[in-house]
């Protein structure tokens, strides 16, 4: 369907008529296009120069982010950090985009004239409010935000974390999940994070205490333990953990019959079990090869020494008390019949 245009005289008579610039209409109608010539004049290329600028900024973000997972899969980074590295590329570019959004909207509607100033002020009171209502998960999220960015500890690691020791199996910026070795699983608020021990980080000190009786010659005791120790080192099964070759001080500690002597493994981290488990087999079977008895805080050692090869002076010999004489014992003085 086909709409004929207007024809110019009759405009002409509208505005000669009803539109004429000095009735009411025709002075609106001058106003609505003097307003209008000043906003494509003044206004509109503000608005499009911020609409450029948001639009440039948001694609920079975007870039930004992408290159941060795309270099952490260059590096070869695991399945855990890459995942918080897309967790946290993903809160930058979605913050940044409202933010971005946010400060392009209130620039624009202050360009138009609206009057932000009650706007801003509900705002300010619903922030506060706000804030005070959940300053817990905003706590959360930034000490999640840093565990993050500074990488303190990744998904698969083995750290302590309020009280917990376990394996995390997720993280986000609210919350830490933490399985420890009986299965149990914890979740942890980030604000809860106040110390981090990973477990996983660097290499792993193991402390080991082999209890020998005192009876033993604890030369030969060190000796035999450096053996053993360096036998687990050099096995094969064992040789690609070590980091550096076992120590063995010696005597620790004395507690009663037993000598406690001090032996260290350093491992790659959180891999110093499986090395002292046989260790400790090894030392018990060696032990008894030696005819070494283990440490034991019940048993009693005796010193036997002869006391005149020691040149101690011999105790004196009392003399036996000699049988009294039935013939020097007094009569009774009283009848045993009567009492008397």
């Amino acid at each position: 369907m086909n709409i004929s245009p207007i024809p110019a005289d009759l405009l002409l008579a509208m505005r000669w008529s009803l539109f004429r610039e000095d009735r009411f209409l025709g002075k609106v109608v001058d106003e609505w296009i003097a307003d209008s010539q000043e906003f494509i004049h003044t206004k509109l290329p503000k608005l499009v120069v911020i609409a450029i600028i948001a639009l440039v900024l948001s694609r920079l973000l975007r870039l930004i982010t992408f290159h941060m997972t795309r270099l952490a899969e260059q590096r070869h980074a695991g399945p855990g950090r890459l995942g918080e590295v897309k967790t946290m590329s993903g809160v930058i570019r979605a913050t940044g985009l409202a933010v971005i959004g946010l400060i392009a909207a209130f620039m624009s509607l202050d360009i138009i004239g609206f009057n932000l100033a009650p706007l801003l002020a509900s705002a300010g009171i619903a922030g506060i409010a706000i804030g005070l209502a959940a300053q817990t998960i905003v706590k959360d999220m930034l000490n999640g935000f840093l565990i993050l960015v500074e990488d303190q500890y990744s998904v698969g690691d083995t750290v302590r974390l309020a009280g917990v020791t376990g394996v995390v199996e997720a993280l986000t910026l609210r919350h830490t999940t933490v399985r420890d070795p009986d299965g149990t699983l914890y979740v942890i608020p980030n604000s809860q994070v106040t110390t981090v021990a990973n477990l996983n980080s660097g290499y792993s000190m193991a402390n080991i205490h082999v209890s020998v009786d005192f009876s033993a010659n604890p030369d030969q005791v060190t000796k035999l333990l450096q053996q053993i120790a360096m036998e687990v080192r050099t096995s094969s099964e064992f040789s690609n953990l070590f980091l550096d070759d076992p120590q063995v001080p010696g005597i620790d500690a004395v507690k009663g019959s037993q000598m406690i002597f001090l032996v260290l493994f350093k491992t790659r981290a959180n891999q110093q079990y499986a090395p002292v488990r046989e260790f400790q087999r090894r030392v018990r079977l060696a032990l008894e090869e030696n005819h070494m008895l283990p440490g034991d805080p019940n048993r009693v050692f005796q010193l036997h020494v002869d006391a005149e090869a020691a040149g101690a002076p011999r105790p004196l010999e009392e003399a036996p008390t000699p049988a009294p004489d039935p013939t020097t014992i007094k009569p009774q003085e009283s009848n045993p019949f009567i009492g008397e």
